[in-house]
């Protein structure tokens, strides 16, 4: 049964975009699905699976490194829902390489993605939240953009842009009615994170760096993100919280 509140997800078709939908679903939410056209079937079926919790989902097709593209989505969403009460701007990508040796072409889709595609989401839906007065912003970053680690550095610049940039977002928007906060995973079992966890040697290492002593599955994800979309998170704004079963302890 439907709580009242439409959430956009973006990168919802698979991984921890997945989850995060799913979860906010079992919760109640309305939600409005995106990723890129070539997801559409893994994004059609993730919303048939929303659908099962008895409430409405409808996928989305757009490039959110689009401003064009953005807009045009958000527009729609507006059109068939009435209304954007929270975003969960998910969407990443990762193309792993050393900084000496690292393509240009490499460092902008990284950055067009991950830093470009959150803020462009964000200032699509602002005006229809500072019309209610109300909004809930979630920015999926990384503990990469806190530490980092080798080949990665394009990625963490880009997390860590995520940060700032919510940071600063929510000192603007907090008066409106709007909160921004940042999750940060850590190492979470995905087709992306495999890149590396496929290795039995990196992954016993992680899980060695582990407070928990395991590698974090997408579900972890879903339950904090679902707090900063809710109420439950009125008086926070401008945090970033680490669900990374204890590798980074702040």
């Amino acid at each position: 049964m439907g709580n009242g509140r439409v959430a956009l997800v973006t990168g919802a078709s698979r991984g921890i975009g997945r989850a995060i939908a799913l979860g906010l679903a079992r919760r109640g939410f309305d939600l409005a699905l995106n990723d890129i056209d070539r997801q559409a079937e893994a994004l059609e079926a993730v919303a048939a699976e929303a659908h099962s919790a008895g409430i409405r989902a409808i996928p989305y097709h757009a490039d959110v490194s689009s401003k064009a593209a953005v807009q045009a989505m958000v527009a729609r969403i507006l059109h068939d829902f009435g209304t954007i009460h929270a975003v969960v701007n998910n969407a990443g990508i990762l193309r792993a390489s050393d900084v000496e040796n690292c393509p240009e072409d490499y460092w902008d889709s990284v950055m067009d993605v991950n830093a470009k595609g959150t803020f462009l989401v964000t200032q699509a839906v602002l005006p229809a939240m500072k019309a209610k007065g109300y909004g809930r912003i979630c920015n999926i970053a990384s503990i990469g953009g806190k530490h980092g680690a080798p080949e990665q550095a394009h990625y963490s610049a880009s997390k860590a842009a995520v940060m700032g940039f919510t940071r600063v977002l929510a000192q603007e928007v907090g008066p409106l009615g709007i909160t921004a906060n940042c999750v940060c995973p850590g190492i979470i079992l995905t087709d992306m994170g495999r890149v590396n966890l496929d290795d039995p040697a990196i992954r016993g290492a992680w899980q060695a760096k582990t407070a928990m002593a395991r590698i974090g599955d997408p579900e972890d994800v879903a339950g904090p993100v679902a707090f900063f979309c809710s109420d439950d998170s009125a008086f926070v704004t401008g945090q970033t919280l680490n669900v990374d079963g204890g590798i980074v302890l702040d």
